[in-house]
């Protein structure tokens, strides 16, 4: 561990606080910040820059006492340099000060939501195919044309879904979705025509959304599981969690093998669990905390890490890479899933990530969640510009 991106005076000193700013401040049932410590500890091509920690901690909280508290946070994939990729998790912008977890709220205008267990299977679906909207360098985005708007990234994942059950595709259905069709997929994931994409006098074609077969097999995936399992229901591994958060993560990613988010790092598990806990903090944020969506522990979550934290982050200097590892991602090469350069990045990013809500919880008389440092990094990216780009990975966890 490099210990010089603490500024104090002796060396060892400088170990003891590294050290102790990576303690949990709650019991660590998901197993997310443990088996992440180790890496952050041992790892050589990330470090997190304590000094840089603080100084952002109160940049967010003066942005909280400043921002309008209708604001909320809307994500749209990665495919721009300056564009989140979280899932839809939203909230008020003062939550700092006022608020301890942010207000949820689910945005139908591209989220399907009816109130029955008909959006818990579609919500469990959404987030199953949650991932890896980018594209290629040089190549044009995926997008869609819905209600007349252009949309890419997270939203028109999310929109394309909404999109299919409107004409008439039946994804709260497990037998339909075990079993669906390649050409059933095609057609819930078609694209808009992008242009530069067409031969000579010919017209645009659409682009095919990036890991389209994954997306079958984590579709069949999840029809299969519930019927299987859980008669066919999401909500009753929800009851089975028994309003907690943690437990319902943990239920995901023992039952659905394409939400278990796990790594290895020189022979040990890591766990991320980034698809698991943002589907939880989805039923919190499209219930209002009610039904379905009612958890004890939300505090216990940790952030999700995927490829728009690390990035800000390494912006405000609060992540720093060795200049190899610098120097690829810059020039954007794709990293290798699970290897160790990706692993390092995503525990860095949790760990930094928890060491600011810590920081902020010291300085604040409310308590924030992972989900609201979410927001609120979100909220300060909207306003950051010139950021170096993202690692990239081709990936089915995020």
């Amino acid at each position: 561990m490099n210990t010089q991106r603490i500024v104090v005076d002796d060396e060892y000193e400088a170990e003891a606080i590294y050290h102790n700013r990576l303690t949990p401040a709650f019991p660590d049932h998901l197993g997310v910040l443990s088996s992440t410590r180790a890496v952050v500890e041992l790892g050589e091509l990330v470090w997190i820059n304590i000094t840089s920690v603080n100084a952002l901690q109160e940049k967010l909280m003066a942005l909280a006492k400043h921002a309008p508290p209708s604001q909320t946070r809307e994500t749209d994939g990665v495919e721009q340099e300056n564009a989140g990729g979280h899932g839809d998790t939203k909230g008020q912008a003062d939550v700092i000060h006022r608020v301890p977890t942010p207000g949820p709220t689910w945005d139908t205008r591209y989220h399907f939501f009816d109130g029955t267990g008909r959006t818990v299977n579609w919500l469990l679906l959404l987030d199953a195919l949650n991932f890896c909207f980018w594209a290629d360098k040089g190549q044009p985005r995926w997008s869609i044309s819905y209600k007349g708007e252009t949309l890419n990234g997270y939203r028109a994942g999310a929109a394309a879904l909404t999109r299919a059950v409107e004409e008439g595709y039946a994804l709260w259905d497990a037998r339909y979705l075990s079993e669906i069709s390649s050409a059933d997929m095609a057609a819930i994931f078609r694209g808009a025509p992008s242009p530069g994409t067409g031969a000579v006098n010919l017209a645009p074609k659409p682009v095919e959304i990036p890991l389209f077969e994954q997306r079958v097999a984590h579709t069949r995936e999840v029809g299969r599981v519930l019927l299987e399992r859980f008669d066919g229901q999401f909500a009753h591994v929800i009851e089975e969690a028994a309003g907690s958060a943690v437990r319902l993560a943990l239920l995901l990613a023992e039952h659905f093998p394409s939400f278990r988010d796990v790594a290895r790092f020189r022979g040990q598990e890591v766990r991320f669990f980034k698809r698991a806990q943002i589907c939880v903090a989805d039923l919190h944020g499209a219930f209002g905390g009610q039904r379905w969506g009612a958890f004890t522990d939300l505090d216990q979550l940790t952030i999700f890490a995927d490829y728009k934290l690390p990035q800000l982050l390494r912006h405000f200097g609060v992540l720093e890479y060795s200049p190899t590892l610098a120097e690829r991602i810059d020039g954007q090469e794709l990293l290798e899933p699970g290897g160790e350069d990706e692993v390092q990045i995503r525990a860095a990013t949790i760990w930094a990530c928890e060491v600011l809500r810590q920081t902020i919880n010291a300085a604040s008389y409310e308590p924030i969640t992972a989900a609201g440092i979410d927001l609120q990094l979100w909220l300060l990216s909207q306003d950051t510009m010139n950021m170096r780009p993202y690692h990239r990975v081709r990936t089915i966890y995020y």
